[in-house]
């Protein structure tokens, strides 16, 4: 044969990548590639020295005899791959839980077989899931979890709950609901902040709570510096675990919101001037420390605090994590068993939370096994309410001004108004020294009892805004009655 009957080599490869691989696109633009009948998915245009689709598919180049071909060759194919992908429909990848047909979920195994647990309000079971349902993306933080097993009766969450040192039955079932939120891909769920003494096993508890969902390769990490480095490692797996944490500077502060709740993050593309890249993200997150200080507002609504206890018995790490990774099956099989019970279960949906969709799922939780997770999650909101006012003597004014007042009574002034008010109680006859931080105008303070707002509320003084043809003004009320999980705890 002549070199000019020779089949171009960036021809070869380009038909044997569509006869053995799916390409596709997401909504961002990105091309990955599908190996035939297998659920994951990797992107083609990655340089990974491990695992990268280029190297996956000069393995199969070789080993089906079709040749070796130079980076060239290759580079050209996987051009004309990507443009011709483009074309095609969109769909989503996911890492490690997906949402599925008929009301489904999908948990990743992290397992080379594709293998993935299917939960649905009728049962579970383990199955390759169809490439056109789900398409799994894998990184270097996705580690490889056991076959569940089958038949439990609920003993796994037993064996989990003996290793750790949860301070109360109702830190329990707030930690159980927690895990079963982490297997909805549409519920946004509090973080837990593992708190207690030195040597309560904090960290430790952590991990143990982190490995069930992503294997015994997840750990705690130390929080990352920056946003650009946060938002990384946020991206690359399901669970984030921070660990030992001690302060809470407002921007991590802020971060950590958009983390639990949901957010998207726009950077410049490199090598470009005016593409960009796109990076939503929702994640489950879980925070260990003793004391991390004053707790912004916005965050405290957004947080599950879980206390434990220093052991009496002190075991060593080997004889720990071995029997962890010997329970940790009848774990993720009892969870999954209760997750099917806790999705099958007729709730009301509490409508004065936050964090509605984890109030429905304690709800849930609650009728399915009786627990008392949904008034252990108010109180524990209340718990974290006092934290906020203990660490903030604007909040703390604001409530010594209020119970002053009775019940039912209005009181409205301008924002300057409100800041001699507040200043003059503060100082006193004393005439003590303003803090660092009090507010220096009405607008600063305006802005200030907005992020104090919901805490306010919940101790029973209503905050509101307004204004009247000659100015704006601040109203302060305390009313008559309040709702009865609030009655308690109001002043």
């Amino acid at each position: 044969m002549s070199e000019d009957e020779k089949t171009p080599a960036r021809e070869v490869i380009t038909d044997y990548a569509q006869a053995h691989f799916r390409y596709f696109r997401t909504i961002d633009g990105t091309v990955y590639a599908q190996k035939n009948g297998h659920p994951v998915a990797r992107p083609i245009r990655s340089q990974g020295t491990t695992g990268s689709h280029r190297q996956e598919l000069m393995v199969g180049l070789y080993r089906d005899g079709v040749g070796v071909f130079n980076g060239t060759a290759l580079k050209e194919a996987l051009d004309l791959i990507e443009a011709l992908a483009l074309t095609e429909d969109v769909q989503p990848t996911h890492i490690r839980v997906a949402p599925g047909f008929d009301g489904a979920t999908w948990l990743d195994l992290g397992r080379d077989d594709g293998k993935s647990v299917r939960i649905h309000p009728t049962g579970w079971d383990i199955r390759t899931p169809d490439p056109q349902e789900v398409c799994w993306r894998r990184t270097q933080l996705t580690g490889e979890l056991p076959l569940p097993a089958q038949d439990t009766n609920g003993k796994g969450i037993d064996l989990l709950l003996r290793l750790c040192n949860f301070a109360s039955a109702e830190t329990e079932c707030l930690a159980i609901a927690w895990l079963i939120g982490c297997l909805e891909p549409s519920v946004p769920v509090p973080a837990p902040f593992l708190t207690g003494p030195q040597g309560a096993g904090k960290s430790t508890g952590g991990r143990m709570l982190v490995r069930i969902i992503e294997g015994m390769s997840g750990d705690l990490r130390r929080a990352p510096k920056d946003e650009e480095n946060m938002i990384t490692a946020v991206a690359a797996g399901w669970v984030t675990a921070l660990d030992n944490l001690s302060h809470l500077p407002p921007d991590l502060s802020d971060l950590m919101c958009c983390i639990v709740t949901g957010a998207e993050s726009i950077k410049r593309a490199l090598f470009t001037d005016g593409d960009v890249v796109r990076s939503r993200y929702r994640r489950p997150m879980l925070l260990t420390g003793i004391d991390v200080g004053v707790i912004r507002p916005d965050l405290a609504e957004r947080l599950l605090p879980l206390r434990l206890v220093r052991p009496r018995v002190r075991r060593t790490e080997a004889e720990l994590w071995t029997e962890y990774a010997e329970i940790l099956p009848a774990v993720l099989g009892s969870l999954l068993d209760l997750t099917v019970k806790v999705r099958a279960a007729q709730a009301e949906t509490p409508t004065d939370l936050r964090m509605a969709d984890f109030a429905h799922l304690c709800a849930q939780l609650d009728a399915a096994t009786g627990f008392g997770s949904l008034a252990a999650y108010r109180a524990s909101l209340d718990d974290l309410n006092d934290d906020v006012i203990e660490g903030d003597l604007l909040a703390q004014t604001v409530l010594n001004h209020a119970a002053g007042l009775d019940a039912g009574t209005e009181v409205r002034m301008t924002s300057s108004e409100w800041l001699h008010c507040l200043t003059s109680l503060y100082s006193g006859e004393e005439c003590r020294p303003l803090p660092k931080g009090w507010p220096t105008t009405g607008k600063v303070l305006s802005d200030r009892l907005k992020r104090l707002q919901p805490t306010l509320a919940a101790r029973g003084v209503l905050i509101d805004w307004g204004r009247t043809s000659a100015a704006r003004y601040i109203e302060m009320t305390r009313p008559a009655t309040l709702p009865p999980h609030q009655q308690e705890a109001a002043f």
